[in-house]
C-alpha cells in the first residue's frame, strides 16, 4: 500500500508537548477517549463471549476466564489490533480473531503476574485477582487454557493458512519475548555485553521492550497483516515497517507511564496496588533516571510513534489519538 505523500506533510511537523500528569488529572486533563476510537470494543467483547461458549470447556473454567477476560479495562491491545488493521486498510473486522488472541494472552499473563509466586497481588483492575476470586489452582489452569485458547482462535477463524500462520508467529514470538521479560524483572538471567554485565539502564531497557512492548508491538503488527490481507504477508511492506516503528515506541512508552503511576497515584485510584515495584527493588524507570527524566523520555517516544506513522492515511489517526491518550493516562 502506498503512503500518500500529502498525509506525510500533514504529520511531519513536530508534535506539541504533552503533560504527563505527577497525579490523577482534576477536570479532562487527560481527557477521555472518544467513542469512534473504543467502540470496537463491545464488539471485540461480544466475539470473545461467544468463541468461549463455543470452546466445550467446563463451565467453572469458562467462568474463570470470563472473570479475568471480560472484567474491567482499557482493551488497549485488541484496540491497537482494530486500528493497526484499519489503518492498513482493512475492516476491523476481519482482525477480531487477531484482536481475541491478543486480549487472551494478556489476560493470561496478568492472571499468572498475580499469582503468590509472582506478584501476589489481590487487586487487579479493582476487584479482587483471579485467584483470590477463585482459587490458586483455577487461577493457573484459566491462564493455560487463554494461552491455548488464543492460538486456537487464530486457527479456527482466520481464513487463509498463511496468514494464519503469519499471525500465530508473531503471537507466539511475543508471548515468548513477554515471558522472558518476565523472568529478567523477577529472577534475572540477564545476557551480558561480552565479558561485562549490562548496567541498569540497558537491564530497564530490555525488560520493559520484552515484558510489556512485545505484545504492543504483535497488536500493531498483526492487525496490519489482518488489514493488508496478504495470504502470504511481505513482512517488508511500508505499512507494516511503519507499524512496527510506532508500536516500539509506544510500546516503552506504555510500561514508563505505568513506571510513573506507580510512585505517584494511589491503590484506590489505579485499581491495584501502586508502589509494590519500588517495594520489590525491582527496576523501574523513576528508581533509574527519576521522575522529571522519565516524563521527558515518554515525550520523546510520544513524538518518535507520531513521526513513525505520519505517512499513513486518515484511516491511521485513531492511533494517533491513543499515542497521545497512552502518554498521559492517570490508570
Amino acid at each position: 500500500m502506498p503512503m500518500p505523500a500529502s498525509r506525510t506533510a500533514q504529520h511531519a511537523t513536530s508534535s506539541p508537548s504533552i503533560e504527563v500528569p505527577a497525579a490523577a488529572p482534576s477536570g479532562e486533563a487527560e481527557s477521555e477517549l472518544p467513542h469512534s476510537i473504543t467502540a470496537p470494543i463491545a464488539q471485540i467483547d461480544a466475539y470473545v463471549s461467544q468463541y468461549l461458549d463455543s470452546t466445550g470447556l467446563p463451565e467453572n473454567l469458562v467462568a474463570a476466564v470470563r472473570y479475568a477476560l471480560l472484567g474491567p479495562g482499557k482493551r488497549m491491545r485488541p484496540l491497537l489490533v482494530w486500528h493497526s488493521c484499519r489503518a492498513a486498510g482493512g475492516e476491523g473486522t476481519s482482525a477480531l480473531p487477531a484482536a481475541a488472541a491478543l486480549e487472551l494472552v494478556h489476560a493470561f499473563s496478568l492472571v499468572h503476574d498475580d499469582l503468590p509466586g509472582l506478584d501476589n497481588d489481590d487487586l487487579r483492575r479493582g476487584r479482587p485477582t483471579l485467584h483470590r476470586h477463585t482459587s490458586e489452582a483455577m487461577a493457573i489452569l484459566a491462564g493455560d487454557a487463554m494461552l491455548t485458547l488464543a492460538m486456537r482462535v487464530l486457527v479456527d477463524k482466520v481464513a487463509g493458512e498463511g496468514l494464519a500462520g503469519a499471525l500465530v508467529r508473531e503471537l507466539t514470538e511475543a508471548t515468548a519475548a513477554m515471558i522472558a521479560g518476565q523472568v529478567f524483572d523477577t529472577l534475572g538471567g540477564f545476557p551480558r555485553d561480552g565479558a561485562r554485565e549490562l548496567d541498569a539502564e540497558h537491564r530497564l531497557e530490555l525488560i520493559h521492550h520484552n515484558k510489556t512492548g512485545a505484545l504492543i508491538r504483535a497488536s500493531c503488527r498483526m492487525g496490519a497483516l489482518c488489514g493488508l490481507g496478504d495470504p502470504s504477508p511481505d513482512l517488508t511492506n511500508p505499512v507494516l515497517v511503519a507499524l512496527s516503528t510506532y508500536s516500539d515506541s509506544i510500546g516503552l512508552m506504555f510500561q514508563i507511564v505505568d513506571d510513573l503511576l506507580d510512585v505517584t497515584q494511589t491503590t484506590a485510584h489505579l485499581g491495584k496496588k501502586s508502589g509494590k515495584d519500588q517495594d520489590a527493588g525491582k527496576l523501574t524507570y523513576p528508581g533509574v533516571f527519576g521522575i522529571e527524566r522519565s516524563r521527558q523520555e515518554v515525550q520523546r517516544l510520544h513524538d518518535q510513534a507520531i513521526a513513525a506513522i505520519a505517512p499513513l492515511p486518515e484511516s491511521a489517526d485513531p492511533l494517533r489519538r491513543l499515542c497521545s491518550y497512552m502518554a498521559v493516562r492517570s490508570k
